[in-house]
């Protein structure tokens, strides 16, 4: 578990201590997950090795746009960030949360899913999403009722964050201030350093577990100078941003206009397929299910991932409450930039663009936000 204050301890390794780093994981009994190639995409699923990263690969985002390039170097990390969230390990998309089976006899006896694999290692983890772990964490283990499914996954898991060295055309987490450097909740963190033929990773030690691993990699004291260059390639990064969001009142701002005629323009873009939801590292809505056999021997309820978008979320007895377009965006947005400060003490969004990236109109969380900033206090028709 990462400790909440990181002992920084620097660190030099190369690509083959980079391998080493992952065997050693995977002998400490982790399942070692990272970015790999798929579908066209760079998502997270298990990695046997060096050889599974996106090496050479990185991304090009905008608004409904995502595309894999080749790049000119083997980087390891030089992409941003896929459709996936590490949310899918944490949080999985489809839960059984308990079975009752019944016997010949007619005892019912219910029992809950053991876990079926050991304790996660994060490889690759953006400091925006170790942002938005942070928030999740809030939501299912700092309320007033602990998930203990998720206590348990998150409580195991081993992270080694990488600060990114490239912003995307959808990155805005300078103006959330969770990136581009992880700051804490790792146990290690790793800076690319690639110059010429010299291929490195700054490592920054960030807690005991990971400074005990430490100790089975190869690896040399940082000098200065390397120092230098890993703050130079984050800093860089940071005035890459390819969005931004003035956050200055930004909730009073979403609050005091929920009649504005925005939301209405924006009805006519969107579809409600959530898509912004789903890829977002942070949304947490979920709907459950109980399903029997048809032998009424055994039954079981299960969680799955649902959305604020869609029409069956908000019914109640005699509708939906919220039945329009304009009236789920608006829902969607306004709880993610100003009421989760209310309920949880932080916004809900870390600036890693991707609901602007995987939505399929392009529409632009930090473009609506702007449009009513620039006029507020105007009505729509509804």
């Amino acid at each position: 578990m990462q400790d909440s204050k990181a002992d920084v301890t620097r660190v030099v390794i190369d690509t083959k201590g980079l391998q080493c780093l992952l065997e050693a994981l995977a002998q400490a009994g982790y399942r070692v997950v990272g970015p790999t190639v798929r579908d066209e995409a760079i998502v997270y699923d298990d990695i046997a090795g060096i050889e599974s990263l996106p090496v050479g690969w990185t991304d090009r985002q905008e608004a409904g746009r995502y595309a894999l390039e080749r790049r000119g170097d083997d980087a390891c990390f030089g992409y941003v960030v896929g459709p996936h969230s590490w949310k899918k390990f944490l949080f999985p998309p489809v839960e059984t949360l308990w079975t009752a089976r019944r016997d010949e006899a007619g005892t019912m006896a219910v029992s809950r899913p053991e876990p079926s694999q050991g304790p996660f290692a994060f490889i690759g983890m953006r400091a925006c999403e170790i942002e938005a772990i942070a928030i999740q964490d809030r939501v299912f283990e700092q309320g007033p009722y602990t998930d203990t499914a998720y206590a348990a996954r998150r409580s195991d898991a081993f992270i080694v964050a990488v600060n990114c060295g490239q912003a995307g055309g959808t990155c805005f987490c300078v103006s959330m201030d969770t990136g581009p450097k992880a700051k804490h909740g790792f146990d290690l963190a790793l800076t690319e350093m690639i110059d010429g033929p010299s291929h490195r990773f700054l490592v920054e030690v960030g807690s005991e577990a990971g400074a005990r691993i430490m100790v089975q990699v190869p690896h040399e004291q940082a000098s200065a100078g390397q120092v230098e260059m890993a703050e130079a390639i984050v800093e860089r990064t940071a005035g890459q941003m390819g969005r931004s969001l003035d956050t200055q009142g930004l909730k009073e701002l979403l609050q005091d206009n929920p009649e504005h005629p925005r939301w209405d323009d924006v009805a006519t873009r969107c579809l409600t397929c959530a898509n912004c939801t789903m890829v977002c590292p942070t949304c947490f809505c979920s709907t459950v299910e109980d399903h029997s056999d048809l032998t009424n021997t055994e039954a079981q309820r299960v969680r799955k991932w649902d959305s604020c978008f869609t029409m069956d979320y908000s019914y109640i007895h005699g509708g939906s409450v919220r039945a329009s377009t304009a009236s789920r965006y608006r829902q969607w947005m306004t709880h993610k930039l100003a009421n989760w400060i209310d309920q949880f003490g932080t916004s809900g969004c870390v600036g890693c663009g991707r609901c602007i990236t995987w939505c399929p109109v392009g529409i632009d969380l930090t473009e609506e936000a702007a449009a009513i900033r620039a006029a507020p206090g105007e009505k729509g028709s509804g």
